[in-house]
């Protein structure tokens, strides 16, 4: 064996795992260096306290990777995982970890970049804003349709055969397996029943599934989409103009869950399962459903959600994160707010009704159309909405046109904001700016730019997607005074 296969297969035993970073990787610190650590799939997966044994599997110039081969200690920060899909199935990798715990880690994530990356002065950060809901929270799942299931130590010992079709999840870095689940703790009735049901008919009548590798088979993907108002979607993805077999599949969801109102398909013969591209048939029912959020002032907001739109998919943490918003906005009905990235406009319409005029500005051209109908069906009239690209539009002639903002709210997507956007607002000089983000490396990256001009006021961790390490963030900037 070579000396570098030796360093590439070196092996440490009981060493604690000291803390998280970034991606929920678990973290050891060492005197050579840090070592990230990661579970295998079906194998054992580590939590900060644990004493492990690892197996080093990359080394970079300044850090190593290991992957968890034993555990001979729990630490105090462990939980009995619920799911039996856990270490397999690619969500929920935190939910070995107590909740209080994962809250904890996600506010030490965003000072870590606030601090480290941004370089910015901070308040005290508030503690992370719990979810009320821990389980069933979401309210859309993509189960993918594939011939290319998962097959378990224990079947490949056994030397039997097994059906290779499955309706699941992606295995962790193995985008052509797929996991069956028994049962998703994700989204709420009637969810798993209609999974279930897509795969049991699909098994019974012979329907073949999509292989991601040779890219033949009929069915590729099931999307469910559940709301407040009880209302459910479903989309049903496939890769061949079957519709014998594809209309008894919709009659049979349609006789057996009187919760979907909207129903429809997509064939999509590309070699990618992404759909903003295609064109969605509805089958039946209404092509949208209706989310509904009270904003405080006795009119609920409708929101209709079509097959393509982007909707929080925590709407109830959603909620909290829009109070949140709004009152670090401090609204008094005079102000000219822009919401930027605003997507569906769900934001622009919560603060509407409290300020004197909203404009949206969103590259989405189909999002822009559905936050025009949501402002009408509404009956929100001081709500203008652009489309376009943001480094383009959000300029002088933008401000000269429609006036300088008061108070700017951006909810960009994980790439942050264009460096261009970024100082435009400083051209533009609004008295306040909220920032939303759900990546706080970007995030802390544009406030190092905003930071010659304001102050970071607050700071509040929001717990959207609780046993993940993923964390929204909401920053308050004021307007620095000069001396």
């Amino acid at each position: 064996m070579s000396g570098k296969t030796q360093k590439m297969t070196q092996r440490l035993q009981a060493v604690r795992i000291d803390d998280v970073a970034a991606e929920g990787k678990c973290l050891i610190r060492t005197e050579e260096g840090v070592i990230f650590v990661e579970g295998r799939s079906g194998g054992p997966v580590a939590a900060p306290g644990d004493v492990v044994d690892i197996r080093i599997v990359n080394r970079k110039k300044q850090y190593r990777e290991a992957v968890v081969e034993k555990i001979h200690s729990f630490g105090p920060s462990r939980a009995e995982p619920f799911c039996p899909h856990f270490g397999t199935c690619g969500g929920c990798k935190w939910q070995h970890i107590r909740y209080d715990e994962q809250l904890r880690f996600k506010g030490q994530q965003v000072f870590d970049h606030l601090t480290r990356i941004g370089k910015v002065e901070l308040p005290p950060i508030h503690p992370t804003l719990a979810s009320a809901e821990t389980t069933y929270y979401r309210n859309k799942l993509e189960f993918t349709c594939a011939d290319g299931r998962w097959i378990t130590e224990e079947e490949i010992r056994s030397g039997m055969s097994v059906d290779k079709r499955a309706v699941g999840f992606h295995i962790p870095k193995r985008f052509d397996k797929i996991l069956p689940i028994a049962h998703c703790y994700l989204q709420p009735d009637p969810s798993n029943a209609i999974r279930l049901a897509v795969g049991d008919y699909a098994f019974r009548h012979g329907f073949t599934m999509y292989n991601l590798n040779t890219h033949v088979g009929f069915l590729r993907t099931v999307i469910i989409r559940t709301a407040s108002t009880g209302q459910v979607m479903v989309i049903i993805q496939v890769a061949e103009d079957r519709p014998e077999e594809l209309k008894g599949l919709m009659d049979m969801l349609l006789e057996n869950f009187p919760q979907i109102v909207s129903l429809n398909y997509i064939l999509n013969k590309k070699l990618n399962d992404s759909y903003q591209d295609q064109v969605v048939v509805p089958y039946w029912g209404k092509p949208y459903i209706e989310e509904q959020m009270d904003e405080g002032s006795g009119q609920p907001l409708t929101f209709r959600v079509g097959p393509k739109s982007f909707y929080q998919t925590n709407a109830g943490q959603a909620f909290e994160l829009y109070k949140i918003t709004l009152d670090w906005a401090r609204l008094t009905g005079s102000e000219r707010v822009y919401d930027l990235y605003t997507g569906t406009g769900t934001i622009a319409l919560f603060v509407a009704r409290q300020a004197k005029q909203v404009l949206g500005i969103e590259y989405v051209e189909s999002a822009v159309d559905d936050a025009r109908v949501n402002a009408s069906i509404n009956g929100i009239q001081n709500a203008e909405f652009l489309s376009g690209d943001m480094a383009t539009l959000l300029t002088p002639a933008l401000f000269n046109k429609y006036g300088k903002p008061d108070v700017v709210i951006t909810d960009p997507p994980r790439a942050g904001m264009d460096e261009a956007v970024t100082r435009n607002l400083l051209l533009a000089a609004p008295q306040r700016i909220v920032y939303v983000s759900c990546n706080t490396a970007t995030q802390a990256r544009d406030l190092a730019i905003l930071d010659s001009m304001y102050e970071v006021k607050d700071v509040q961790p929001v717990d959207m997607f609780p046993h993940t390490h993923h964390v929204e963030n909401v920053v308050r900037l004021e307007k620095r005074v000069l001396a």
